[in-house]
């Protein structure tokens, strides 16, 4: 049996490209036809996304929506912002090419431009890609992404390309707009397009993901559960999890990152079950004051309950991915040398 369709019935937490995007959308094609071609390419390309990803609206939504634009309509039934009609209504408005990029990055997962897509690629793939093009082009392609990214990249790369990639980057002035968009189009159609096809997810790093997120007995039952029936794949599953002691391999500068990114009082309920090693970790990267403090807040509590102390791990857990998935942080590989994992 097919879940229900979660219908949008709260009005009041609606921000304003949603109001703008179920108003155009109870407009009828037409009119919203003719608001889009006011409208700029980025106020077009944030409203269109905001439509594709609106789903099912209640009409009682609606009809509070023109009352507060102080229009009257006789009737409202619910309405649907998909993909599709979203394209159908921008291939109206834009040219064909353009309404490729808009949607691309409406439906791309890795990011909203080309290079938040590249910078999600993983680096090997990306290097064996550029490693067949031209020195200028791969110069364009790494000054625009992360730098840290690049230098990955151009780690991968034979040496001689590398270093006439480097000179082609080092003389290189401020890119011309036709170049650059001659480079993002040769990337989406040779290449995305052909990463899109066949890159699919390695599903132990799935299950590892949807692991990490399950309450600590869940995630218990399931991997005892699941190495009586296949000790392999839960062996390799549990090597990819990033779990709350993993949070050991930060460099001291990401543990002073996350201390600063984390609210205080579910840093200390989190280190109030953590290991002797893990806690020093983080009472040496921070003042003797804070240390204190932290140790004092931590002795107040008293006696704890598990799901909280897990449930104050996991946030330490996200809140660590995010920051490297940003690159403000960097998760040792535990051997000689540091990579991100994530």
């Amino acid at each position: 049996m097919a879940a229900p369709v979660k219908v949008r019935e709260d009005y009041r937490g609606l921000n304003g490209p949603q109001k703008a995007a179920i108003l155009m959308l109870s407009l009828g094609e037409d009119a919203t036809v003719k608001l889009f071609s006011h409208m700029d390419e980025d106020e077009i390309k944030e409203i269109s996304q905001t439509m594709a990803n609106l789903g099912m609206v209640g009409s009682t939504v609606i009809e509070r929506l023109f009352v507060d634009f102080t229009e009257q309509i006789s009737s409202t039934t619910g309405l649907t912002g998909t993909f599709e009609s979203t394209e159908r209504l921008l291939s109206k408005v834009l040219g064909k090419d353009k309404v490729g990029n808009i949607m691309e990055e409406i439906r791309g997962p890795a990011g909203r431009t080309m290079w938040d897509k590249l910078g999600n690629v993983n680096e090997q793939v990306l290097a064996n890609y550029l490693k067949n093009e031209y020195p200028q082009t791969v110069a364009v392609v790494l000054s625009k992404i992360r730098s840290d990214h690049a230098a990955r990249v151009l780690g991968i790369l034979p040496e001689s390309f590398a270093m006439e990639v480097v000179m082609r980057m080092l003389r290189m002035e401020s890119v011309q707009k036709e170049v650059l968009e001659d480079v993002e189009k040769t990337l989406r159609n040779e290449f995305m397009s052909n990463l899109a096809r066949t890159n699919r997810r390695d599903p132990h790093e799935v299950m590892a993901e949807i692991f990490n997120s399950l309450d600590r007995n869940v995630e218990t039952r399931f991997i005892s559960a699941l190495e009586e029936r296949n000790r392999d794949a839960a062996d390799k599953i549990k090597s990819l999890m990033f779990t709350f002691e993993h949070l050991g391999l930060l460099d001291p500068s990401g543990v002073q990152t996350l201390i600063r990114s984390v609210d205080k009082d579910k840093l200390a309920l989190a280190l109030k079950g953590a290991n002797d090693t893990l806690k020093e970790l983080f009472f040496s990267n921070m003042s003797e004051r804070a240390a204190k403090i932290l140790r004092e807040d931590m002795a107040s509590m008293g006696p704890v309950r598990l799901r909280d102390v897990d449930e104050a791990q996991q946030i330490l857990v996200k809140a660590t991915k995010d920051l490297a998935a940003k690159g403000e942080i960097v998760i040792s590989s535990g051997k000689d040398e540091d990579e991100v994992i994530y």
